[in-house]
């Protein structure tokens, strides 16, 4: 039985090659949809593996150094200092927000303040304009120290390089203007421009004082160069000389930890909206191979007729289909290999790294499975449909337009197909949980879409008998058998809730950063604030800001060791939490429950209680670090280990901008204990100009003050926010691009009985004004439908989103609602109107021979 069966593959093989010579009339909505599915996953991920890539073969440079060691507010002790120099070359550096203040005290700025020694920079280069060494830049003249800083803070301050400005108790000439910091993007995010000057400066300007908010780092070139192997030995060697250690490590193969997350992150989300696209595009492979066959009516008669069994017939057509598939997925291979060499010269401007674009095979081959799959799984249904169909029905010119599904082997084929798509898609992903509830989503939205298609069709049957006959016609076209109706829902339905989402998101998140937050958030945060000034911060404020309310609370560092009297381990905390245990963490003491909070288990400790530690801890960390009411947990603070028990949970409202901590305690635990104090002042009819009179007015009088505006930061949240946005609704644009193709799609696939029934419309008194009303109204009422259900999925969505994981007030906006309405009827009617209109001008009696 074998031989049989290679002959006719055989044949079918040789007749589809031969079929293929007629060219791909027919197959171009299918190829679009294929390469724009294609082309979206694999020049994501290519650009995504180039982006990471970049970081990993620049990691010393990027990093500072082979090995970096990092301590928050904490200065290396005498021990871990000769352990960390015993490894190689050092270089010694701190980072801190201050303030910079021109000479008279009539301006002042934010600045991220970096402190670097000679031996600055182990590794890339550092440049300037203008030119020249860090040795002349830092250079003490006459009592003044030299310093480089980035252009923006020149602009805010109207000042020029040669002039001075004042930070903390030194004064500082600007030298030079930052074109590149070797090691910038290990720095992290920075909410102010960077003020980069001396390691010996930093002392003289007074800023290091108990409780300031100041990381320090070491830096090193290991000795002879090292391997994977030798930094994840020091590490371990850290770790067992030092075992309460605070210090942080990082290597030069996780330079910049939390920026290649991002990208991962992002990158995966951008990816499964390129897989929704290929999806989405999936129903107009549907509609276009539908299209196709019903053109094929006659060969496939023929070839029925002359003994050719239905399985040689799905055969002959399912290679045509996957070859054109092939050439689909090689033009999106194309698009996709050709991304990352576009998006190079963008990023490299972005990034102060060396972009180098290459060719991404592993990104490539997983586009590439992406779209043969869904090409397949969403193609031989109606294949199996067409051979089924028997030849008199097709000689006839019938069999295509009926429901039903096709036999069991290729539903199991296409259920397996689609079930494997969904596994890789999950198997692929850096972030499998997310991956899993997207894929989820969008069986769910394709489910409910089917279901609203159906509903419309069963409200359509059931609307009484209208007077109008376009609008009778246009009714009878939504209900009637093999209606567009499924496929317009379906297609246009997922493509705009996912922009109506994304929009609201946008739309909410912006309001909030820009308006309604501002309104509850305080006006500045105030740190380091020494308890030698408190009592003089707090008379300048009552003077400058009268109406203002100053909220001031003590404030320590600890870093947690252990939970329920075990080491942490950041491997069996979930990713939301273990920001809780990177580093130390503020902390404060208090008798009262703290504002913005509220108790939701135990009790709050008496005002004079003087009993064991107690400590109340946020209660969505807790939950998710797996705390509970009488668990203890040790914290370091001032380098002595503190156990305290849990006395009650707390629900933090965080939105709120006001000083909030994860861990207070009760005031018994530090008693004695040396901190600092940090302060908010909320003025909400505070103008621009009383602002600036309470900022000069503190730093004047406290220049080592640390005084933060937050629309300030706010503002650049605004703008990073927007950037993201752009990104998001761009990628949402794919989805609704596939979605207007399947549209296209199907409107092709319905063209052979749209011409029938306009022929006998004509030839029963219609005119062509009718007909055009009649389907104005159809693709109309189509259009209203499925924006509709797009506003109504997209509301749920995004208040979900906001509310529920933001944990922000959301709000349903009515511009969006107008702009989808009238985006849907435009994109239903004009390309309806577009694919019936030839529709309009078919000459009836070639038409009606066939009838």
């Amino acid at each position: 039985m074998a031989a049989p069966n290679r002959v006719r593959l055989g044949l079918a093989l040789r007749l589809a090659l031969r079929e293929l010579r007629g060219g791909l009339s027919g197959f171009y909505i299918f190829l679009a949809c294929v390469a724009l599915g294609t082309a979206a996953i694999a020049g994501v991920n290519s650009v995504s593996q180039m982006m990471t890539g970049s970081i990993a073969s620049e990691g010393r440079t990027i990093l500072g150094g082979d090995i970096r060691f990092e301590s928050e507010n904490q200065p290396f002790t005498d021990a871990e200092s000769g352990f960390v120099e015993n490894l190689g070359d050092v270089s010694i550096g701190a980072n801190l927000r201050t303030m910079a203040r021109t000479q008279d005290g009539s301006d002042q700025s934010l600045v991220e303040l970096r402190a670097v020694d000679d031996a600055y920079p182990l590794y890339g280069s550092f440049l300037a304009s203008p030119a020249m060494p860090l040795e002349a830049i830092f250079e003490e003249r006459d009592g003044v120290f030299g310093a480089a800083t980035a252009q923006i803070l020149l602009d805010r301050l109207g000042l020029s390089l040669g002039d001075e400005v004042l930070v903390g108790q030194a004064r500082f000439e600007l030298r030079a203007i930052i074109v590149a910091e070797p090691d910038a993007l290990s720095e992290g995010f920075g909410f102010a421009p960077r003020f980069l000057i001396s390691r010996s400066s930093l002392d003289a300007a007074g800023l290091i004082r108990p409780g300031s908010l100041i990381e320090y780092s070491y830096r090193v070139r290991v000795d002879g160069g090292a391997d994977a192997g030798q930094l994840a030995g020091i590490r371990a060697d850290l770790r067992e000389r030092f075992p309460e250690t605070g210090l942080e490590v990082r290597t030069s193969r996780n330079a910049a930890p939390a920026l290649t997350r991002n990208i991962e992150r992002f990158s995966q989300f951008l990816t499964l909206v390129g897989l929704t696209a290929l999806i989405v595009g999936g129903v107009g492979i549907a509609n276009s191979v539908r299209a196709w066959l019903d053109g094929k009516r006659g060969v496939i008669a023929t070839l029925k007729c002359v003994g050719a069994p239905s399985r040689l017939v799905v055969a002959i057509y399912l290679i045509q289909v996957m070859l054109i598939a092939g050439f689909g997925v090689f033009l999106g291979l194309l698009l996709g290999l050709a991304t990352p060499f576009l998006a190079a010269g963008a990023l490299s401007g972005v990034i102060p790294i060396a972009v180098q674009a290459s060719v991404y095979p592993a990104s490539l081959i997983i586009a590439a499975g992406f779209g043969l799959m869904t090409a397949f799984a969403f193609a031989v249904l109606p294949l199996g449909r067409a051979g089924e169909v028997p030849a008199t029905a097709l000689f006839r010119q019938q069999g295509f337009e009926g429901g039903g599904l096709p036999r069991w082997p290729y539903l199991l084929a296409a259920g397996i197909t689609l079930v494997g798509l969904c596994v890789a898609a999950i198997w692929f992903a850096d972030d499998r949980r997310i991956a899993s509830v997207f894929v989820a989503a969008v069986v769910v939205a394709f489910g409910v879409l089917r279901l609203v298609g159906y509903a419309v069709q069963m409200i359509a049957r059931k609307v009484p008998t209208v007077r109008s006959t376009p609008l009778r016609l246009a009714i009878g076209n939504i209900h009637r058998p093999g209606a567009l109706t499924p496929s317009v829902v379906l297609s246009l339905g997922l493509g705009l809730a996912l922009l109506v989402t994304l929009a609201l998101i946008d739309t909410n998140l912006r309001r909030e950063l820009s308006g309604n937050l501002p309104d509850r958030a305080p006006n500045f945060f105030f740190v380091d604030i020494q308890s030698s000034e408190i009592d003089g911060f707090e008379n300048i404020l009552s003077e400058v800001a009268p109406e203002g309310k100053v909220i001031k609370v003590p404030m320590l560092r600890g870093r947690i060791l252990e939970l329920k009297g075990e080491p942490v381990n950041e491997e069996n905390v979930p990713a939301e939490a273990r920001w809780v245990l990177r580093g130390d963490r503020g902390v404060t003491y208090t008798k009262n429950l703290p504002e913005n909070s509220r108790l939701s288990a135990g009790d709050w400790w008496a005002p004079d209680y003087q009993g064991e530690p107690l400590v109340s801890f946020s209660a969505e960390e807790a939950g998710e670090l797996g705390l509970s009411v009488g668990d203890t947990i040790t914290v370091s603070v001032l380098g002595r280990s503190i156990v305290a028990r849990i006395a009650n949970l707390r629900d933090v409202e965080w939105e709120s901008l006001s000083i909030n901590f994860v861990m207070v305690f009760s005031p018994n635990t530090f008693a004695g204990a040396p901190h600092s104090w940090m302060a908010t002042l909320q003025d909400p009819d505070a103008t621009a100009a009383e602002e600036g009179e309470v900022l000069r007015a503190v730093t004047q009088a406290y220049p080592t003050i640390t005084s933060v505006r937050v629309k300030d930061a706010l503002e650049l949240a605004n703008r990073v926010v927007g950037q993201i946005g752009i990104a998001i609704r761009a990628a949402a644009l794919v989805a609704l691009i596939a979605s207007v193709l399947v549209l296209a799609g199907a409107l092709a696939a319905g063209n052979r009985s749209r011409i029938h029934d306009a022929v006998v419309l004509k030839t029963l008194g219609a005119t062509r004004v009718t007909l055009i009303r009649a389907y104005v109204y159809e693709y109309g009422l189509l259009g209203l439908a499925t924006a509709v259900f797009a506003l109504a999925f997209g509301a749920v969505a995004s208040w979900f989103v906001v509310s529920r994981i933001m944990t922000l007030p959301s709000s349903f906006m009515p511009d969006i609602a107008a702009a989808t309405l009238v985006g849907a009827l435009v994109v239903t009617v004009g390309i309806g109107l577009l694919g019936t209109w030839r529709v309009l001008g078919q000459k009836a009696a070639p038409v009606l021979r066939e009838l």
